[in-house]
Protein backbone atom coordinates (compact mmCIF):
# COMPACT_ATOMS: atom_id res chain seq x y z
CA UNK A 1 0.00 0.00 0.00
CA UNK A 2 2.85 2.40 0.77
CA UNK A 3 4.68 1.60 -2.08
CA UNK A 4 1.65 1.47 -4.03
CA UNK A 5 1.02 5.94 -2.57
CA UNK A 6 4.83 6.31 -3.01
CA UNK A 7 4.94 5.56 -6.74
CA UNK A 8 1.44 7.73 -7.32
CA UNK A 9 2.90 10.29 -5.51
CA UNK A 10 6.56 10.46 -7.22
CA UNK A 11 4.72 9.63 -10.78
CA UNK A 12 2.56 12.82 -10.24
CA UNK A 13 5.47 14.87 -9.08
CA UNK A 14 7.31 13.79 -12.35
CA UNK A 15 4.57 14.42 -14.90
CA UNK A 16 3.60 17.88 -13.06
CA UNK A 17 6.38 20.79 -14.82
CA UNK A 18 6.56 22.58 -11.93
CA UNK A 19 8.44 19.64 -10.03
CA UNK A 20 11.06 19.09 -12.74
CA UNK A 21 11.72 23.07 -12.70
CA UNK A 22 12.00 23.32 -9.34
CA UNK A 23 14.74 20.53 -8.48
CA UNK A 24 16.35 20.66 -11.57
CA UNK A 25 16.78 24.91 -10.66
CA UNK A 26 17.58 23.64 -7.19
CA UNK A 27 20.73 21.00 -8.68
CA UNK A 28 21.71 23.75 -10.71
CA UNK A 29 21.73 26.23 -8.14
CA UNK A 30 23.18 24.15 -5.69
CA UNK A 31 26.36 22.98 -8.05
CA UNK A 32 27.45 26.55 -8.95
CA UNK A 33 27.16 27.74 -5.31
CA UNK A 34 29.09 24.68 -4.31
CA UNK A 35 31.87 25.69 -7.06
CA UNK A 36 31.67 29.73 -6.25
CA UNK A 37 32.51 28.32 -2.65
CA UNK A 38 35.02 26.34 -3.31
CA UNK A 39 36.51 28.77 -5.03
CA UNK A 40 36.71 31.69 -2.55
CA UNK A 41 37.88 28.95 0.18
CA UNK A 42 40.83 28.60 -1.79
CA UNK A 43 41.24 32.26 -2.77
CA UNK A 44 40.72 32.65 1.04
CA UNK A 45 43.32 30.20 2.28
CA UNK A 46 45.61 31.21 -0.41
CA UNK A 47 45.97 34.55 1.15
CA UNK A 48 46.19 33.22 4.12
CA UNK A 49 49.23 31.44 3.82
CA UNK A 50 50.79 34.43 2.22
CA UNK A 51 50.25 36.38 4.63
CA UNK A 52 51.52 33.73 7.32
CA UNK A 53 54.53 33.21 5.58
CA UNK A 54 55.02 37.21 5.45
CA UNK A 55 54.40 37.81 8.70
CA UNK A 56 56.95 34.79 9.61
CA UNK A 57 59.37 36.37 7.91
CA UNK A 58 59.15 39.83 8.43
CA UNK A 59 59.36 38.79 12.54
CA UNK A 60 62.25 36.98 12.05
CA UNK A 61 64.21 39.14 9.62
CA UNK A 62 63.52 42.10 11.70
CA UNK A 63 67.42 42.60 12.38
CA UNK A 64 69.21 43.81 15.27
CA UNK A 65 67.03 45.63 18.16
CA UNK A 66 66.30 45.90 21.86
CA UNK A 67 63.78 42.97 22.55
CA UNK A 68 61.51 45.22 24.16
CA UNK A 69 61.24 47.03 20.59
CA UNK A 70 60.76 43.70 18.92
CA UNK A 71 57.52 43.13 21.13
CA UNK A 72 56.41 47.07 20.00
CA UNK A 73 57.30 45.66 16.21
CA UNK A 74 55.31 42.50 16.54
CA UNK A 75 53.73 40.09 14.27
CA UNK A 76 49.92 38.79 13.26
CA UNK A 77 48.01 35.82 13.96
CA UNK A 78 45.95 34.84 10.96
CA UNK A 79 42.83 32.57 11.13
CA UNK A 80 42.70 29.50 9.31
CA UNK A 81 39.75 28.54 7.49
CA UNK A 82 37.63 25.50 8.33
CA UNK A 83 37.19 23.12 5.75
CA UNK A 84 33.36 22.78 6.74
CA UNK A 85 33.40 26.71 5.69
CA UNK A 86 33.07 26.10 2.51
CA UNK A 87 29.64 24.49 3.06
CA UNK A 88 28.38 27.94 6.06
CA UNK A 89 30.56 30.60 5.61
CA UNK A 90 28.79 31.88 9.13
CA UNK A 91 30.28 34.80 10.43
CA UNK A 92 33.69 34.57 9.05
CA UNK A 93 32.84 38.23 6.75
CA UNK A 94 31.75 39.78 9.67
CA UNK A 95 34.45 39.16 12.23
CA UNK A 96 37.66 39.38 10.69
CA UNK A 97 40.50 37.52 9.57
CA UNK A 98 43.35 38.55 11.89
CA UNK A 99 44.99 40.15 15.11
CA UNK A 100 48.34 42.59 15.37
CA UNK A 101 49.97 41.17 18.21
CA UNK A 102 52.06 43.85 20.27
CA UNK A 103 53.16 44.79 23.69
CA UNK A 104 51.35 46.89 25.76
CA UNK A 105 47.66 45.98 23.53
CA UNK A 106 45.10 43.37 22.92
CA UNK A 107 43.62 44.06 19.17
CA UNK A 108 40.76 43.31 17.73
CA UNK A 109 40.46 40.94 14.90
CA UNK A 110 40.67 43.10 11.39
CA UNK A 111 40.31 42.74 8.16
CA UNK A 112 36.45 41.59 7.30
CA UNK A 113 35.40 40.43 3.93
CA UNK A 114 32.05 42.33 4.70
CA UNK A 115 33.94 45.70 4.81
CA UNK A 116 34.69 45.51 0.96
CA UNK A 117 31.47 44.82 -0.02
CA UNK A 118 28.17 47.07 -0.19
CA UNK A 119 24.89 46.59 2.34
CA UNK A 120 22.96 44.38 -0.21
CA UNK A 121 25.60 41.89 -0.98
CA UNK A 122 24.60 40.05 1.80
CA UNK A 123 21.66 39.28 0.12
CA UNK A 124 23.46 38.37 -2.86
CA UNK A 125 25.80 35.75 -1.90
CA UNK A 126 24.81 32.31 -3.41
CA UNK A 127 26.59 30.19 -1.21
CA UNK A 128 25.49 26.69 0.35
CA UNK A 129 24.71 27.89 3.47
CA UNK A 130 21.64 29.69 1.90
CA UNK A 131 20.09 27.22 -0.04
CA UNK A 132 20.41 25.26 2.81
CA UNK A 133 18.53 27.30 5.28
CA UNK A 134 16.14 29.63 3.10
CA UNK A 135 15.70 27.69 -0.17
CA UNK A 136 15.05 23.96 0.14
CA UNK A 137 12.55 24.84 3.08
CA UNK A 138 11.11 27.13 0.31
CA UNK A 139 11.19 24.39 -2.66
CA UNK A 140 9.43 21.81 0.34
CA UNK A 141 6.45 24.19 0.66
CA UNK A 142 6.25 24.80 -3.35
CA UNK A 143 6.31 20.99 -3.84
CA UNK A 144 3.74 20.18 -0.74
CA UNK A 145 1.08 22.97 -0.42
CA UNK A 146 -1.55 20.73 -2.15
CA UNK A 147 -0.43 16.91 -0.79
CA UNK A 148 -3.89 16.70 0.53
CA UNK A 149 -5.52 19.96 -0.42
CA UNK A 150 -6.08 18.41 -3.84
CA UNK A 151 -6.67 15.16 -2.72
CA UNK A 152 -9.78 16.81 -1.44
CA UNK A 153 -10.44 19.31 -3.81
CA UNK A 154 -10.51 16.24 -6.86
CA UNK A 155 -12.70 14.14 -4.57
CA UNK A 156 -10.03 11.51 -4.51
CA UNK A 157 -10.03 11.41 -0.61
CA UNK A 158 -13.01 10.77 -0.38
CA UNK A 159 -12.10 7.73 -2.52
CA UNK A 160 -9.34 6.55 -0.38
CA UNK A 161 -11.20 6.72 2.84
CA UNK A 162 -14.48 5.18 1.63
CA UNK A 163 -11.80 2.10 0.60
CA UNK A 164 -10.30 2.09 4.16
CA UNK A 165 -6.63 3.36 3.75
CA UNK A 166 -4.55 3.42 6.79
CA UNK A 167 -3.73 7.48 7.66
CA UNK A 168 -0.27 6.00 8.70
CA UNK A 169 0.36 4.58 5.52
CA UNK A 170 -1.45 7.51 3.38
CA UNK A 171 0.68 10.10 5.42
CA UNK A 172 4.15 8.12 5.42
CA UNK A 173 3.60 7.30 1.42
CA UNK A 174 3.16 11.60 0.57
CA UNK A 175 5.71 12.26 3.19
CA UNK A 176 8.26 10.18 1.76
CA UNK A 177 7.50 11.30 -1.58
CA UNK A 178 7.75 14.95 -0.57
CA UNK A 179 11.13 14.56 1.06
CA UNK A 180 12.75 11.94 -1.07
CA UNK A 181 13.31 14.52 -3.98
CA UNK A 182 14.63 16.92 -0.90
CA UNK A 183 17.16 14.29 0.41
CA UNK A 184 18.64 13.56 -2.63
CA UNK A 185 19.49 17.19 -3.31
CA UNK A 186 20.83 17.56 0.00
CA UNK A 187 23.19 14.85 -0.33
CA UNK A 188 24.12 15.79 -3.53
CA UNK A 189 25.34 19.02 -2.13
CA UNK A 190 26.63 17.34 0.72
CA UNK A 191 28.95 14.69 -1.31
CA UNK A 192 30.28 17.71 -4.16
CA UNK A 193 31.32 19.30 -0.93
CA UNK A 194 33.19 16.47 0.19
CA UNK A 195 34.53 15.35 -3.15
CA UNK A 196 35.81 19.20 -3.54
CA UNK A 197 37.44 19.61 -0.14
CA UNK A 198 39.62 16.01 -0.05
CA UNK A 199 41.01 17.37 -3.02
CA UNK A 200 42.17 20.88 -1.46
CA UNK A 201 45.05 22.00 0.58
CA UNK A 202 43.78 23.33 4.00
CA UNK A 203 44.87 23.82 7.24
CA UNK A 204 42.40 21.43 9.01
CA UNK A 205 41.86 18.23 8.89
CA UNK A 206 38.55 17.39 6.73
CA UNK A 207 36.74 15.34 9.23
CA UNK A 208 33.78 13.07 7.81
CA UNK A 209 32.47 13.03 11.56
CA UNK A 210 31.59 17.09 11.37
CA UNK A 211 30.36 15.77 7.91
CA UNK A 212 28.05 13.49 8.05
CA UNK A 213 26.95 15.27 11.57
CA UNK A 214 26.15 18.83 9.41
CA UNK A 215 23.83 16.39 6.89
CA UNK A 216 22.16 15.01 9.84
CA UNK A 217 21.24 18.35 10.82
CA UNK A 218 19.92 19.50 7.43
CA UNK A 219 18.39 16.57 7.17
CA UNK A 220 16.17 16.70 10.46
CA UNK A 221 15.65 20.57 9.73
CA UNK A 222 14.01 19.54 6.32
CA UNK A 223 11.66 16.81 8.08
CA UNK A 224 10.44 19.21 10.21
CA UNK A 225 9.32 21.49 7.52
CA UNK A 226 8.39 18.63 5.65
CA UNK A 227 5.52 17.39 8.47
CA UNK A 228 4.77 21.58 8.20
CA UNK A 229 3.87 21.72 5.27
CA UNK A 230 1.46 18.33 5.06
CA UNK A 231 0.03 19.83 8.39
CA UNK A 232 -1.04 22.90 6.69
CA UNK A 233 -2.30 21.28 3.73
CA UNK A 234 -4.03 18.35 6.00
CA UNK A 235 -5.69 21.36 7.87
CA UNK A 236 -6.41 23.66 5.01
CA UNK A 237 -9.59 23.48 3.18
CA UNK A 238 -8.14 24.44 -0.22
CA UNK A 239 -4.52 24.72 -1.95
CA UNK A 240 -4.75 28.69 -1.96
CA UNK A 241 -5.31 28.92 1.41
CA UNK A 242 -2.65 26.30 2.32
CA UNK A 243 0.12 28.00 0.01
CA UNK A 244 -0.21 31.33 1.80
CA UNK A 245 -0.10 29.88 5.17
CA UNK A 246 3.08 27.97 4.56
CA UNK A 247 4.62 30.99 2.71
CA UNK A 248 3.47 33.26 5.69
CA UNK A 249 5.46 30.43 7.95
CA UNK A 250 8.62 30.41 5.88
CA UNK A 251 8.38 34.04 6.45
CA UNK A 252 8.24 34.25 9.82
CA UNK A 253 10.29 31.15 10.82
CA UNK A 254 13.25 32.09 8.48
CA UNK A 255 13.36 35.89 8.20
CA UNK A 256 11.23 37.72 10.81
CA UNK A 257 12.31 35.45 13.81
CA UNK A 258 16.13 35.58 13.12
CA UNK A 259 15.78 39.42 13.01
CA UNK A 260 13.07 39.53 15.89
CA UNK A 261 15.20 37.81 18.02
CA UNK A 262 18.84 39.25 17.11
CA UNK A 263 16.61 42.88 18.03
CA UNK A 264 14.92 41.19 21.19
CA UNK A 265 19.21 39.94 22.32
CA UNK A 266 20.51 43.27 21.74
CA UNK A 267 17.57 45.23 23.99
CA UNK A 268 17.74 42.74 26.70
CA UNK A 269 22.21 42.46 26.87
CA UNK A 270 23.45 45.44 24.72
CA UNK A 271 27.41 45.40 23.87
CA UNK A 272 28.97 48.36 24.66
CA UNK A 273 30.27 50.67 21.65
CA UNK A 274 33.59 50.61 20.64
CA UNK A 275 34.30 53.89 22.42
CA UNK A 276 32.83 52.96 25.65
CA UNK A 277 34.96 49.75 25.91
CA UNK A 278 37.92 51.48 24.42
CA UNK A 279 37.52 54.19 27.57
CA UNK A 280 36.80 51.63 30.07
CA UNK A 281 39.84 49.36 29.58
CA UNK A 282 41.80 52.72 29.36
CA UNK A 283 40.36 54.29 32.53
CA UNK A 284 41.77 50.82 34.42
CA UNK A 285 45.13 51.62 32.98
CA UNK A 286 45.20 54.75 33.88
CA UNK A 287 44.46 53.60 37.42
CA UNK A 288 47.01 50.89 37.74
CA UNK A 289 50.18 49.68 36.87
CA UNK A 290 51.94 51.12 33.50
CA UNK A 291 55.37 49.26 32.33
CA UNK A 292 56.37 52.52 30.38
CA UNK A 293 55.58 54.91 33.41
CA UNK A 294 58.22 54.29 36.37
CA UNK A 295 56.95 57.44 38.40
CA UNK A 296 53.84 56.51 39.33
CA UNK A 297 51.89 55.46 42.40
CA UNK A 298 51.81 51.01 41.40
CA UNK A 299 55.29 51.45 40.01
CA UNK A 300 56.73 53.01 43.21
CA UNK A 301 55.08 50.38 44.96
CA UNK A 302 56.51 47.22 42.98
CA UNK A 303 59.40 49.25 43.12
CA UNK A 304 59.66 49.15 46.96
CA UNK A 305 58.94 45.65 47.20
CA UNK A 306 61.00 44.02 44.89
CA UNK A 307 64.09 45.85 46.52
CA UNK A 308 62.87 44.89 50.21
CA UNK A 309 62.65 41.25 48.98
CA UNK A 310 65.85 41.34 47.49
CA UNK A 311 67.36 42.92 50.57
CA UNK A 312 69.28 46.04 48.14
CA UNK A 313 68.71 49.71 48.09
CA UNK A 314 68.49 50.55 43.98
CA UNK A 315 67.48 48.94 41.04
CA UNK A 316 70.67 48.87 40.24
CA UNK A 317 71.59 46.44 42.64
CA UNK A 318 69.28 44.07 41.80
CA UNK A 319 70.52 40.89 40.04
CA UNK A 320 68.21 41.23 36.81
CA UNK A 321 67.59 43.61 34.41
CA UNK A 322 64.86 46.06 36.85
CA UNK A 323 63.53 47.60 33.10
CA UNK A 324 62.68 44.22 31.82
CA UNK A 325 61.24 42.82 35.16
CA UNK A 326 59.33 46.00 35.56
CA UNK A 327 57.87 46.11 31.84
CA UNK A 328 56.52 42.26 31.99
CA UNK A 329 55.14 43.26 35.24
CA UNK A 330 53.03 46.23 33.66
CA UNK A 331 52.25 43.98 30.99
CA UNK A 332 51.14 41.30 32.81
CA UNK A 333 49.06 43.53 34.56
CA UNK A 334 47.48 45.07 31.52
CA UNK A 335 46.47 41.87 30.53
CA UNK A 336 44.16 41.37 33.62
CA UNK A 337 42.84 44.42 32.75
CA UNK A 338 42.04 42.99 28.60
CA UNK A 339 40.94 39.85 30.46
CA UNK A 340 38.36 41.13 32.70
CA UNK A 341 36.50 43.64 30.01
CA UNK A 342 36.70 41.36 27.26
CA UNK A 343 35.40 38.70 29.65
CA UNK A 344 32.04 40.89 30.12
CA UNK A 345 32.05 41.04 26.53
CA UNK A 346 31.70 37.29 26.19
CA UNK A 347 29.32 37.43 29.26
CA UNK A 348 27.12 39.46 27.24
CA UNK A 349 27.29 37.58 24.35
CA UNK A 350 26.23 33.75 26.11
CA UNK A 351 23.62 36.28 27.57
CA UNK A 352 22.28 36.74 23.99
CA UNK A 353 23.03 32.93 23.58
CA UNK A 354 20.47 32.16 25.90
CA UNK A 355 18.13 34.14 24.26
CA UNK A 356 18.51 32.73 21.25
CA UNK A 357 18.19 29.61 22.20
CA UNK A 358 14.41 30.24 24.16
CA UNK A 359 13.54 31.62 21.41
CA UNK A 360 14.73 28.95 18.95
CA UNK A 361 11.53 26.76 20.35
CA UNK A 362 9.43 29.23 17.79
CA UNK A 363 11.63 28.52 15.12
CA UNK A 364 13.25 25.42 13.38
CA UNK A 365 15.50 28.08 11.83
CA UNK A 366 17.19 29.06 14.96
CA UNK A 367 18.93 26.16 16.25
CA UNK A 368 19.40 24.41 12.95
CA UNK A 369 21.33 28.31 12.02
CA UNK A 370 23.46 27.61 15.18
CA UNK A 371 23.93 24.08 14.50
CA UNK A 372 25.13 24.68 10.98
CA UNK A 373 27.72 27.33 12.09
CA UNK A 374 29.28 25.36 15.20
CA UNK A 375 29.64 22.35 13.49
CA UNK A 376 31.43 24.44 10.36
CA UNK A 377 33.31 26.26 13.40
CA UNK A 378 32.27 29.78 11.78
CA UNK A 379 30.28 30.92 14.92
CA UNK A 380 30.86 33.57 17.20
CA UNK A 381 32.29 31.17 19.98
CA UNK A 382 34.80 29.87 17.31
CA UNK A 383 35.78 33.47 16.69
CA UNK A 384 36.12 33.99 20.50
CA UNK A 385 38.55 31.29 21.02
CA UNK A 386 40.41 32.09 17.98
CA UNK A 387 41.13 35.47 19.92
CA UNK A 388 41.90 33.34 23.09
CA UNK A 389 44.41 31.34 21.76
CA UNK A 390 46.05 34.57 19.74
CA UNK A 391 45.83 36.68 23.09
CA UNK A 392 47.62 33.70 25.11
CA UNK A 393 50.37 33.91 22.02
CA UNK A 394 50.35 37.14 22.08
CA UNK A 395 51.37 37.32 25.87
CA UNK A 396 53.84 34.49 25.24
CA UNK A 397 55.99 36.16 22.81
CA UNK A 398 56.28 39.70 24.83
CA UNK A 399 57.12 37.71 28.22
CA UNK A 400 59.77 35.86 26.49
CA UNK A 401 61.33 39.17 24.58
CA UNK A 402 61.15 40.86 28.10
CA UNK A 403 62.61 37.69 29.98
CA UNK A 404 65.11 37.84 27.82
CA UNK A 405 66.14 41.50 28.52
CA UNK A 406 66.13 40.59 32.38
CA UNK A 407 67.90 37.75 31.87
CA UNK A 408 70.75 39.02 29.38
CA UNK A 409 71.32 42.62 30.22
CA UNK A 410 71.90 44.94 32.83
CA UNK A 411 69.19 47.72 34.60
CA UNK A 412 70.13 50.85 32.23
CA UNK A 413 71.48 49.03 29.24
CA UNK A 414 68.80 50.32 26.98
CA UNK A 415 71.79 49.62 24.48
CA UNK A 416 71.10 45.62 24.48
CA UNK A 417 70.27 44.39 21.18
CA UNK A 418 69.03 40.95 20.32
CA UNK A 419 68.78 38.97 16.81
CA UNK A 420 67.29 36.52 14.62
CA UNK A 421 68.30 33.87 17.12
CA UNK A 422 65.65 35.45 19.89
CA UNK A 423 63.08 35.70 17.21
CA UNK A 424 63.10 32.42 15.89
CA UNK A 425 63.16 30.70 19.05
CA UNK A 426 59.20 32.32 19.03
CA UNK A 427 57.35 29.82 17.32
CA UNK A 428 54.95 30.27 14.43
CA UNK A 429 51.39 30.54 16.37
CA UNK A 430 49.43 27.74 15.72
CA UNK A 431 45.65 27.73 16.11
CA UNK A 432 43.44 24.50 16.52
CA UNK A 433 39.97 24.76 15.84
CA UNK A 434 38.09 23.82 18.70
CA UNK A 435 37.02 19.70 18.98
CA UNK A 436 33.85 18.18 17.95
CA UNK A 437 33.30 16.97 21.27
CA UNK A 438 33.37 20.14 22.51
CA UNK A 439 30.98 21.74 20.12
CA UNK A 440 28.47 19.15 20.94
CA UNK A 441 28.79 19.95 24.64
CA UNK A 442 28.13 23.24 23.60
CA UNK A 443 24.84 23.14 21.01
CA UNK A 444 23.09 20.30 23.49
CA UNK A 445 20.49 22.90 23.38
CA UNK A 446 20.17 23.54 20.19
CA UNK A 447 20.33 19.88 18.83
CA UNK A 448 17.60 18.80 21.81
CA UNK A 449 15.13 21.94 20.30
CA UNK A 450 15.47 20.67 16.63
CA UNK A 451 14.80 17.14 17.77
CA UNK A 452 12.01 18.70 19.70
CA UNK A 453 10.61 20.09 16.77
CA UNK A 454 10.69 17.34 14.56
CA UNK A 455 8.79 14.79 17.03
CA UNK A 456 6.48 17.75 17.92
CA UNK A 457 5.41 18.31 14.60
CA UNK A 458 5.41 14.46 13.44
CA UNK A 459 2.79 14.13 16.02
CA UNK A 460 0.79 16.92 14.66
CA UNK A 461 0.88 16.22 11.49
CA UNK A 462 -0.37 12.40 12.43
CA UNK A 463 -3.56 13.92 14.69
CA UNK A 464 -3.92 16.15 11.33
CA UNK A 465 -3.84 13.96 8.69
CA UNK A 466 -5.88 11.39 11.28
CA UNK A 467 -8.79 14.11 11.53
CA UNK A 468 -8.73 15.29 8.31
CA UNK A 469 -12.03 16.16 6.77
CA UNK A 470 -12.80 15.02 3.15
CA UNK A 471 -14.82 18.16 2.48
Amino acid sequence: MIRAILRKELTENVREGRFRVVILTLLLVTVVSVLVSKRYYESVNEQHERARANARQEWVGQGQKNPHSAAHYGTYAFKPKYPLSLIDNGVDKYAGVSIFLEAHKRSDAQYMAAQDQTALSRFGDLTPDFILMFLIPLVIILLGFNAFTRERESGTLRLLKSQGVPVGRLLLGKWVALYLPIAIVTLVLFALAAILLSGIRDYGVFGVGAWLLLLMVFLVYYAVFTNLTLLVSAVSPRSSLSFVALLGLWVLSCLAMPKASSAMADSLFPYPTQLEFEEQIARDKRSGLNGHDPWNAAAKKLEEETLARHNVQTVAELPFNWDGYFMQQGEEHEAEIYFKHYQSLKETYQNQTRVYKTLAVLSPFLPTRFLSMAICRTDYHAHWDFADAAEKYRLMLVGKMNGDMVENSKTGEWDYLADEKLWAAVPDFDYQPLSQRTVLALQQGNLLTLLGWWLVSAMAVYVAVKKMSIF
